[in-house]
């Protein structure tokens, strides 16, 4: 009778242990990677796997861009098949499951980084539309579409490769088009307003939207002092501005001071469009010398004329001085 207690309490106790402790094999018809498992132990399962899928991970990465083969060797990558993890996966699995995940790890920032330098040798910037400018003419140049690799999504599809190891080693990725900022059509709102400088024939042309509007008579640098050529900008605007006199030997006994706005001596008439180093377009009370080389390297003009350009150009107009 004491016998049959004894049998009866270890019975109990057997059925009310968890699920878990009484498992030693896997179930049959278990897979993890394509690799069947059915009825192995966890270390002989994890050999098994070691044998037969760790294989499959070792080739390299192919991912073809513009053309061209790039390669992310595993090594870098970090590719690493926890084979025991994957047993154990295959064994506590739940009823009904048939397949597990292997337990397969790698480095995301050496994908990141991977991807970035691909990035960087593949890529085309795009080049904006722009403006080629004579002293009597602008002329229109075409924008052109960049390219660039979409690298969230390279990143994204070359970790799933990665992870799965029934997916062919290599992704095609498709360049996507990098657009300009500035296009054909946005060159007469973006170079709205430009200002040429002809100093061989004294004349200075306002364009507005890309054409020709207006030419006035002026005056430059005599010989020694000459206008600077090249292409600026127009830096700022006043009215009625004080004279900041350079501290040059032309300058006598004015040089260092500064002249107040709209004073006897001060040769800055009406208004002022400030170029570069000390250099600008202003009015002069010398209108005889409209048509010369007479100033100190600025452009003049006749008070009139002045006033009627101040208001047309803003600042940041490009200025062409040739």
């Amino acid at each position: 009778m004491r016998r049959l207690i004894v049998l009866s309490l270890l019975a109990t106790l057997a059925l009310a242990a968890p699920a878990s402790a009484q498992l030693t094999h896997i179930r049959p018809g278990m897979t993890a990677g394509g690799v069947d498992l059915s009825g192995l132990a966890v270390p002989d399962a994890a050999a098994k796997l070691d044998a037969e899928l760790a294989p499959r991970l070792a080739p390299d990465l192919l991912i073809g861009v513009a053309g061209r083969p790039w390669v992310l060797k595993m090594a870098d990558a970090k590719l690493k098949l926890d084979s025991t993890r994957t047993a154990k996966r295959a064994l506590y699995a739940k009823a009904g499951v048939t397949a597990v995940p292997p337990a397969i790890v790698h480095s995301r920032t050496a994908v990141r980084e991977f991807v970035e330098r691909v990035a960087s040798r593949v890529r085309k910037a795009p080049r904006n539309a722009n403006i080629k400018i004579t002293v009597r003419h602008i002329f229109r140049e075409h924008s052109r579409d960049g390219r660039v690799l979409p690298i969230k999504a390279t990143r994204a599809a070359i970790d799933a490769q990665l992870d799965d190891p029934a997916a062919p080693r290599n992704v095609h990725v498709r360049l996507r088009a990098a657009r300009p900022k500035v296009t054909f059509a946005d060159l007469a709102r973006v170079y709205n307003t430009v200002v040429t400088i002809d100093r061989q024939n004294f004349k200075l042309r306002l364009f507005k939207g890309l054409k020709f509007r207006k030419s006035y008579g002026i005056a430059v640098g005599m010989a020694g002092l000459d206008t600077p050529a090249g292409r600026y900008a127009i830096q700022n605007k006043q009215v009625n501005p004080a004279w900041h006199v350079p501290n040059s030997a032309w300058a006598g006994s004015l040089a260092g001071q500064v002249i107040p706005g709209g004073a006897p001596n001060n040769p800055l008439r009406a208004r002022w469009l400030g170029i570069a180093n000390g250099v600008g377009i202003h009015g002069t009370a010398e209108d005889w010398s409209i048509g010369t080389r007479a100033s100190h390297g600025c452009i003049r003009m006749h008070v009139a004329d002045v006033i009627d350009l101040f208001g047309r150009v803003p600042v940041g107009s490009p200025v062409l001085i040739k």
